[in-house]
């Protein structure tokens, strides 16, 4: 078994698009039009997407739905990145929302930081 993807709500698929893809360096795999079912797919990822074992982001764009109410079950999205503090100067530069800035994590020497994706989602990057 493996993950395959993580579904998003979206409110505006051409900005969570250019946020992943410009923002965060991410590849667009593919898109799915559903106009009589009313909502479109975006799938996002790094590499080739499952082709190459690698999970996708799926952002699915409910038409006319521009904003959801943010579950508090959900946590984040963590990607793991070789370098933290250059990647968040690249988000920052490209437009993108650091929200907690590179440095190690209380109590511990791994080095984090978070960024907010257009619809609030949370994504950790995590460097390796």
């Amino acid at each position: 078994m493996m993950i395959l993807h993580t579904m998003l709500r979206v409110g505006n698929m051409t900005r969570s698009v250019d946020f992943y893809t410009k923002v965060l360096g991410m590849n667009l795999l593919r898109t799915t039009e559903r106009p009589e079912q009313k909502y479109s797919l975006a799938f996002v990822g790094f590499g080739r997407g499952n082709l190459d074992g690698q999970s996708e982001i799926e952002l699915t764009y409910n038409h006319g739905v521009e904003s959801y109410q943010m579950g508090d079950a959900y946590g984040h999205i963590a990607i793991s990145v070789s370098d933290a503090y250059a990647t968040c100067e690249k988000i920052t530069a490209a437009g993108g929302n650091v929200t907690r800035e590179a440095g190690p994590v209380m109590g511990g020497d791994t080095v984090i930081a978070f960024v907010t994706d257009p619809d609030g989602y949370k994504i950790e990057l995590i460097q390796d």
